[in-house]
């Protein structure tokens, strides 16, 4: 009896020492969210090694909506969309002579325009993206290395005339890699064409809207937001950062989502699912590392350093001047199209937005993604949202 009393004594010591350990090995400094507000969306997707972003987070956005409005859920298909746009690209590019760039790269505005003029069908209306060329998922390298110099080929020619058979070769080798947009399909048990099915949406396209905000443009107007992959040159909404932070705010709290574009490529956007707007030189003193050897360390070393800062680490304030600054010097890029459907805060009290992410469920948080409201600022290049979700002041100085 005894001899048990003592081996329950060490246990109790075994397990307090245990907990012990385990309570100090609690990484303080990795933040732990809490909810503000989420809206509802639909599953995670995996864009895969494709340049598709802008279609999976355009269309999720609108699956979105959907649920929004109607209560029921949709997977749209990423595929006819893409199928459709690249073909209106090259036509844009053959045009131009090629001075519009042929790339997998779009806009959210590329998806609404194809709801508006091509409709839209179910994910397994179309071949699952990757099965027509043995893989599980999109892979467009080979389809682009195909594709790519074709239409250069025709863009850059030098014939006086050209003909339009290059159109049906290109269709061809769109539907032998992404597959033939259906006519028709069935859906459920009923019978739709592209174009009626969209009408079946529950959805009012003219509801739609771009924002962005820089001042090289005036405030209060329209202009076309100047990168490569707005190659349909659609008209964004200007508005201060200000306001188009309250538009991002009002649309969450309101139930909406945001199909938000803009850049990173910023070393604080971690694939850990992070984005935090990093004040380089405050985090840099507090890492312990003066500018002499900052300079020295490789991009790696460096983002390893600011990342171990975890919720402790700095941000800059944004203001519009600074936004100005990274567009016009390239170091804001429109490089990334992601939805943006609530908010939460972490143990310091700092906010973030919660965003949808099509890289499958990758990173801490499977698939999403918490940017802070200081990264979103500095960092989108624009946004489609609903014309609703944005606050009525704002909306009348916008004219809408």
């Amino acid at each position: 009896m005894k001899q048990l009393i003592i081996i329950a004594l060490f246990a109790i010591i075994a397990t307090g020492a245990n907990a012990q350990e385990n309570k100090d090995s609690v990484d303080y400094k990795k933040p732990v969210f809490t909810t503000v507000k989420e809206n509802k969306i639909t599953s995670i997707k995996d864009q895969n090694r494709s340049g598709t972003c802008w279609a999976y987070s355009t269309l999720s956005y609108f699956e979105s909506e959907i649920l929004k409005k109607t209560g029921k859920t949709y997977d749209l298909c990423e595929m006819f969309v893409a199928n459709h746009t690249y073909m209106d690209r090259a036509i844009k590019s053959v045009r131009m002579h090629g001075d519009v760039s042929f790339s997998q790269g779009g806009s959210a505005y590329d998806v609404l325009y194809c709801l508006q003029n091509y409709g839209i069908c179910p994910e397994d209306a179309m071949p699952l993206p990757g099965t027509l060329y043995g893989d599980t998922l999109a892979n467009f390298d080979e389809f682009f290395d195909a594709m790519t110099p074709y239409v250069e080929a025709i863009a850059k020619s030098k014939a006086k005339k050209i003909s339009g058979a290059w159109k049906t070769g290109l269709q061809g080798i769109l539907d032998g890699y992404l597959g033939k947009c259906p006519e028709s399909f069935t859906y459920e048990g009923v019978s739709y064409t592209p174009m009626s099915f969209m009408n079946s949406l529950g959805l009012d396209l003219d509801d739609y809207v771009t924002i962005t905000s820089y001042n090289h443009h005036p405030f209060w107007s329209q202009f076309v937001v100047e990168v490569e992959d707005n190659w349909r040159w659609p008209l964004s909404y200007n508005v201060p950062m200000e306001d188009m932070m309250k538009i991002i705010d009002n649309a969450v709290n309101e139930g909406y989502t945001v199909a938000w574009g803009g850049d990173v490529t910023e070393d604080g956007f971690t694939r850990k699912g992070l984005g935090i707007a990093y004040d380089v030189k405050k985090a840099r003193s507090m890492a312990g590392t003066d500018a002499d050897r900052w300079f020295k360390l490789s991009a790696t070393e460096k983002k390893t350093k600011l990342d171990s800062l975890g919720i402790d680490a700095p941000e800059i304030i944004p203001t519009q001047e600074m936004r100005q600054e990274a567009y016009d010097n390239w170091e804001t890029t429109d490089d990334h199209g992601m939805l943006i459907y609530g908010i939460a805060t972490d143990q310091n009290g700092r906010e973030y937005y919660m965003v949808k992410n099509s890289w499958g469920e990758y990173g801490d948080y499977k698939g999403i993604w918490y940017m802070s409201k200081n990264y979103v600022a500095y960092k989108t290049m624009d946004f489609l949202i609903n014309k609703n979700a944005i606050p009525k002041d704002i909306r009348k100085k916008m004219g809408i």
